[in-house]
């Protein structure tokens, strides 16, 4: 058995951290690839705990599931990911991330702005939505997303 480059879903769970459970979800929704036993036990490449530790960074980062689906598409299933193909994945989210980054600061400056400011003035207030004049801009508080009030009379 120490041969077997295949690993258990015990296993795969011991060492990326998480649950069992977690493991068979992922499989059954083709976020990781998983082969049969002949009696019907699931097992996985070593190469799936690398998959396994994206999926659970990416969900800490607020990624939906169907994001990381997509992401993981990019990588090859016929073969173990080279660092190459992970760089590329790495890529893609990067770009993200940074514009995350920057929207999270804007929002850190308007937060800490509306918090200590203790204006009187609702025309000069990113958070003041006069007759909910943002629902034109969607759902969620426009504002502090990025978009601009309308001046009031």
């Amino acid at each position: 058995m120490v041969n077997d480059p295949s690993l258990s879903i015990g296993q795969v769970a011991k060492r990326t951290g998480t649950n069992v459970s977690a493991i068979r979800f992922y499989a059954d929704e083709g976020l990781i690839p998983s082969m049969r036993s002949a009696s019907g036990h699931r097992y996985f490449a070593r190469s799936v705990i690398r998959r396994v530790s994206f999926i659970l960074i990416a969900q800490n980062l607020g990624y939906s599931l169907q994001q990381i689906r997509n992401a993981l598409a990019s990588l090859p299933d016929n073969r173990t990911p080279t660092k190459a193909d992970w760089d590329r994945l790495g890529r893609q989210f990067s770009q993200d991330i940074d514009q995350q980054i920057a929207r999270l600061t804007r929002f850190k400056q308007k937060l800490s702005g509306c918090i200590g400011c203790g204006c009187l003035s609702l025309k000069n207030c990113h958070l003041y939505n006069q007759e909910d004049s943002a629902s034109e801009f969607g759902a969620g508080p426009r504002f502090l997303l990025g978009d601009k009030p309308k001046a009031h009379e």
